[in-house]
């Protein structure tokens, strides 16, 4: 954890780490590693951002600056913090007063400036000469600037300018939503969100308009998903607002489930304000306003007031790859409920529908494929164990809809695949039988493929042609 290369370097050197005890908090600067207390127990943890918690006003310091001076007055620092070896939705501001000053603290190597004298220039050097020289680039930059976070080492560096155009061409050609480093390094800009009767905790950064960022709440409509930053604006729209459900067509209904299908070109506002939304939970997946390429497939709840949003996911109008799924979410406050397996099972269904076997835009995030992978092995045994004579991988894709590949993938998972008499057969042990008989115990929602009322569409090269 003490040493590693530090990005830039010339000639691919060590940086090695400095391990120190410290006998104030005010001697911790930005990239160290220090240990805080979090619920009962001590974690090592790496410090993100220091702040005046009186203030709340962001003091930007590296290993090279002196420590900060608090002789004469009592300041009250706060950490902003990444708790090595945990999810990053854990990061979080923490007081001065949580700093374990009994443990040591890592600190990374300072910066030699003499050592590369003379007539050569490091290549982040020169980057910081371009930049300093007024060229100008297009684009889009995101809203809320932050310092860039590296593992062993942090020093404010010229970030990459974000270019609307890049990506969007990265997206067509590709068939990926777009990802961007800076974006995913990025501190949390928002402390609560309340929607409707839930008040949520956002896990990650979301590009929200700075003017709405660091408020202490930001109230959304659960109907056309707008924002406001203070309460009397959000009430006042909501005596105006007069969406009950989502602005799109209702595809499907059973009992108080609905999907609507929203075409992200005909309804941009909100579906934009669905990406905001999602990017709060989202930390591996990023899609920068340009939402006409996407359908958006969105779940509700339905009862006396409306049709509450439960989650979504988005596909591509043209996939390159036969991806039935970009992006999906479950809103926190109805997870562990079964719906992210509800909207699995209906990309399938609108699969069936269109007459073509689908998959998931890969790369999928470990949360995802770990819930990919259950759901693939339990529509797989649910099958085999109701199915009498042979079959093949081939026809077990014809009857799912899923692909070779995610079949294979999941059949070596429950380690079905066995050879027998010089041909490989599918074998179910009793671990996974025992498995299913407790799955079919289960009250799960299905899908009833017969309550779609939907039919694919067919896109012109008009309406495909983004970018007017």
């Amino acid at each position: 954890m003490g040493s590693g290369s530090r990005p830039g370097t010339p000639g691919g050197t060590k940086a090695e780490a400095t391990i120190t005890k410290i006998s104030s908090p005010s001697q911790l600067s930005i990239g160290c590693k220090a240990f805080f207390e979090k619920d009962g127990e001590i974690r090592q943890a790496e410090v993100l951002s220091i702040r005046d918690k009186a203030m709340r006003q962001n003091i930007q310091r590296t290993a090279d600056d002196a420590p900060l001076d608090n002789s004469e007055s009592k300041l009250e620092y706060e950490f902003y913090v990444h708790y090595v070896e945990f999810n990053k939705r854990l990061d979080e501001w923490v007081p001065d007063s949580r700093t374990r000053l009994d443990k040591p603290v890592t600190f990374p190597k300072k910066k030699n400036k003499a050592a590369h004298g003379g007539g050569q220039q490091t290549a982040r050097d020169k980057k910081r000469k371009t930049n300093a020289g007024g060229s100008v680039a297009t684009g889009t930059a995101p809203q809320t600037p932050e310092p860039v976070r590296h593992d062993d080492a942090v020093y404010t560096a010229p970030r990459e300018v974000f270019s609307k155009e890049k990506e969007i061409e990265k997206l067509r050609t590709s068939g990926s939503m777009t990802q961007s480093t800076s974006e995913v390094a990025r501190m949390k800009n928002l402390n609560l969100m309340e929607m409707g009767q839930f008040q949520i905790e956002p896990w990650y950064f979301s590009p929200y308009p700075i003017e709405y960022a660091y408020t202490p709440v930001l109230y959304i409509c659960e109907f056309c998903l707008c924002y406001y930053a203070n309460k009397t604006q959000y009430t006042r729209h909501r005596t105006k607002c007069t969406l009950q459900h989502p602005p799109g067509n209702e595809i499907y209904r059973k009992d108080d489930l609905s999907f609507f299908e929203i075409d992200g070109r005909r309804q941009r506002t909100y579906c934009r304000n669905l990406c905001l939304l999602s990017k709060c939970f989202l930390d591996h997946k990023t899609l920068f306003y340009d939402v006409d390429p996407f359908l958006f497939y969105i779940l509700t709840q339905r009862d006396e007031r409306g049709c509450h949003i439960i989650g979504y996911f988005s596909k591509e109008k043209e996939s390159a790859e036969n991806y039935n799924l970009a992006c999906i979410l479950t809103l926190p406050q109805y997870q562990r409920m079964g719906f992210g397996r509800v909207l699995m099972q209906f990309s399938y269904e609108l699969s069936k529908a269109e007459g073509k076997v689908g998959s998931p835009e890969k790369p999928l995030s470990d949360l995802g494929l770990l819930s990919y992978r259950t759901f693939w092995s339990e529509m797989l045994v649910d099958l085999l164990v109701g199915y009498d004579g042979e079959i093949s991988i081939d026809d077990l894709s014809q009857l799912t809809c899923f692909t070779v590949q995610d079949i294979m993938h999941a059949l070596f998972s429950l380690d079905a695949i066995r050879y027998y008499h010089g041909q490989h057969c599918i074998v179910l042990s009793e671990r996974v039988m025992e498995a299913h008989e407790r799955f079919a115990k289960k009250k799960l929602r299905k899908v009833d493929s017969s309550c779609l009322k939907w039919t694919p569409k067919v896109f012109t090269q008009a309406e495909l042609r983004y970018l007017q």
